[in-house]
């Protein structure tokens, strides 16, 4: 018996240029997905620093307003340091007023990079 090969439709199924063309385009949607998982990854990263070292500034600037004021300094000491962060204090005071007031500096520093500076000052009371 001789069999007989019947085209419903004319189904004959995917050719060459058809079955690339999804691959591209399946790449391409991944690629993008990727692209776009990193990218929301760094801003993460980058938040979740900028939100350390507000916190850290914070600290350090409640810190030297409690602590007793000294008309001579030059910086006050420091809170603890998180790890990979460094905070820097400069008092300097303020020209044309009297020796009862500074302006406080306090920049916090994450692998050499500068993140956040931040003025106040300290007001002798």
């Amino acid at each position: 018996m001789k069999k007989v090969k019947v085209w419903i439709r004319d189904e004959r199924g995917l050719g060459l240029v058809e079955s690339l063309a999804a691959v591209a385009v399946l790449g391409a949607t991944v690629v993008a997905f990727v692209v776009a998982l990193s990218t929301g990854s760094i801003a993460v990263r980058e938040s979740d620093q900028e939100a350390v070292a507000q916190s850290l500034v914070r600290s350090q600037l409640e810190y030297i307003k409690n602590y007793p004021y000294d008309p001579a300094a030059t910086t006050y000491p420091k809170v603890a340091e998180l790890e990979g962060y460094d905070i820097s204090v400069e008092i300097s005071p303020i020209p044309d007023t009297d020796t009862n007031i500074q302006q406080v500096t306090v920049t916090i520093s994450r692998d050499g990079e500068e993140i956040l500076t931040v003025e106040g000052y300290k007001v002798n009371r």
